[in-house]
């Protein structure tokens, strides 16, 4: 820690530099936060296995968390379609190679664009739903009241969540990607002067199963991440209302670079994996 003085007006002051003390504090908490998540990931797969599942809020879990984002989901794949067809063909016309446009659009989408936009939009919209109903839950004391009455908050409140995160997350991107190429197909068509045909038997013959798994794999662990992040925050909430809505804001911020980083490294283990 060092010490700063200054002498102004025959007056000499010194503070002490807080800043090793404050870098250290945040590398703790960073610390913490993951160890809680590592047991609150232990407590949900032994709630999984352990436990019957409560299949009626699941379905609930399942229409809230995947049913009620396909609008979001959907409408941005459709317009990221759209706008890859027209920068591939600004962008290929120069070459000459026009007939790639296909390729291009579906394997942008496929691998990459479908399953991280989606994680994104749902990550900023599910995440914070996830956080502000427990947090709330946490604020008003109703998961101390759970405990108090021998029941499990991480049976009741995280298994649907998460359950209904990991499973729909796939789900929502395989319909993505399907919308996000009829967007492709439809600028082709109508703005380009393309075959429809011809556009379709180049994404055909673009796309394999590789490029299929490797973009519909990540979605699980970008489920899981958007899921225990989203529980863990809304859990940990204090300082009442303005709790909640810190710990929400630190949810789509946490879940938005998480996705981001695992992106790359799962992106390397797959192409290492085929």
């Amino acid at each position: 820690m060092g010490i700063h003085c200054r002498y102004r007006k025959g007056l000499l002051t010194c503070r002490a530099d807080s800043t090793p003390k404050y870098v250290g504090h945040m590398y703790s908490r960073i610390f913490q936060n993951l160890g809680q998540i590592v047991i609150l990931t232990f407590e949900f797969a032994q709630c999984l296995v352990t436990r019957r599942p409560q299949f009626k809020e699941w379905m609930r879990q399942f229409h809230h968390i995947g049913v009620q984002s396909l609008s979001i989901t959907n409408i941005t794949a459709l317009f990221t379609g759209m706008v890859l067809a027209l920068q591939a063909a600004y962008a290929l016309s120069a070459f000459g190679a026009d007939v790639f446009i296909g390729d291009l659009v579906s394997l942008s989408i496929v691998r990459e664009l479908g399953p991280v936009l989606t994680a994104l939009l749902v990550g900023g919209r599910v995440g914070a739903g996830i956080t502000a109903e427990l947090g709330t839950m946490k604020a008003t004391q109703q998961l101390d009241a759970m405990r108090s009455m021998a029941t499990n908050p991480v049976y009741r409140l995280v298994v649907p969540r998460l359950v209904a995160c990991i499973i729909c997350l796939p789900l929502l991107t395989i319909l993505a990607n399907f919308i996000g190429i009829i967007g492709g197909l439809f600028i082709a068509s109508f703005e380009l002067q393309v075959d429809g045909h011809f556009f379709m038997s180049r994404v055909m013959q673009a796309l394999s199963v590789n490029d299929v798994a490797s973009g519909l794999g990540k979605t699980f662990f970008f489920g899981y991440f958007i899921g225990i992040i989203a529980c863990h925050n809304g859990m940990r909430v204090e300082s009442g209302a303005e709790g909640v809505g810190q710990a929400t804001t630190q949810t789509v911020v946490s879940a938005s670079i998480v996705i981001l980083i695992s992106d790359f490294f799962l992106t390397k283990l797959f192409i290492m994996i085929t």
